[in-house]
């Protein structure tokens, strides 16, 4: 007996025989002719010296040891999808490229730390970053298959879920010379200046909210798009700026940045299809993420 003869195909021509009760369906079920089925059974109890089946006019049956035998190919045919399920997963991980829509503040200072930690895993995992400014922009992307994921302001619907990484508070940056009388900024010292806001949809909206619920409510007197624009503006003296801290960063040493009289956030996190199929690479970027360190030093600037 030399097993080193024996074939995966023949095996897999015993298993489907037993499933099937004859030579013809299991030949079917493989997508090979009957006689090549034969001659792989035929050739297989030729290498083991024993009888596997019992041909009749009905069909065919295992004998005992044939049962025991089958049982073994059975076990070894699953051994082979189980490695070719690990390779496949290494393969995914290894390889392929991950596609990721973000805020660009959140692209500057979160996404760099957790992409070297993946490369530092994966390094043949290449990435894109896909940089939006609203809200509705990730989740098109997201919808219709263009990203994978979206690292940003968390997205609410049925169809996604979400990671939580941190909440992104709002401050103040106040224009050069400018000191608080109080040491904190109060609402009444607020009036006092043009207040600076984003015209983004998601972000003016929760602004002007918290503005408008104040017993006295508040105005911007500028709403700019782009965050540089609204740091520059307050350099110049034109007001102060409410934006959220990520956003804010770097800044300038002649801006002072304080915190806001009432608390103003948004929720930071991976948001993907609920229900689609993901990649290794996926979950392999969100275990880095998982890793809350990073994010607890940048709450804490």
């Amino acid at each position: 007996m030399n097993l080193n003869k024996v074939k995966l195909s023949q095996l897999r021509a015993l298993v489907a025989i037993a499933d099937c009760g004859n030579f013809s369906e299991a030949a079917l079920q493989l997508d090979v002719t009957q006689s090549t089925v034969s001659h792989a059974i035929a050739t297989l109890e030729d290498e083991l010296g024993i009888t596997l089946l019992q041909r009749g006019r009905h069909g065919a049956r295992l004998t005992p040891v044939g049962d025991r035998i089958t049982a073994h190919a059975r076990a070894v045919l699953g051994l082979l999808d189980t490695i070719a399920s690990e390779a496949n997963q290494a393969r995914g991980v290894q390889g392929g490229t991950l596609r990721i829509a973000s805020f660009r503040s959140v692209a500057t200072h979160v996404l760099p730390g957790a992409i070297a930690r993946l490369h530092r895993r994966y390094p043949t995992i290449a990435i894109s970053v896909h940089e939006m400014d609203e809200l509705h922009q990730l989740k098109q992307a997201l919808v219709k298959g263009e990203v994978d994921l979206c690292v940003a302001e968390t997205i609410d619907g049925d169809d996604v879920e979400t990671l939580p990484i941190f909440d992104d508070d709002y401050v103040a940056l106040l224009p050069p010379g400018y000191r608080s009388i109080t040491g904190t900024l109060s609402v009444d010292e607020m009036r006092k200046m043009p207040i600076i806001g984003s015209s983004h949809s998601s972000c003016g909206l929760r602004i002007r909210t918290v503005l408008g619920a104040q017993e006295h409510p508040l105005e911007i007197a500028y709403c700019i798009r782009h965050d540089s624009s609204m740091v520059a503006m307050v350099q110049q003296g034109l007001g102060l700026a409410i934006l959220p801290r990520l956003a804010a960063q770097p800044v300038p040493p002649e801006v002072q940045i304080c915190s806001l009289p009432f608390p103003i956030f948004r929720p930071i996190g991976a948001t993907i299809l609920k229900d689609a199929l993901h990649t290794p690479a996926l979950y392999a970027f969100l275990d880095a993420l998982r890793e809350v360190g990073e994010f607890s030093r940048i709450k804490a600037v």
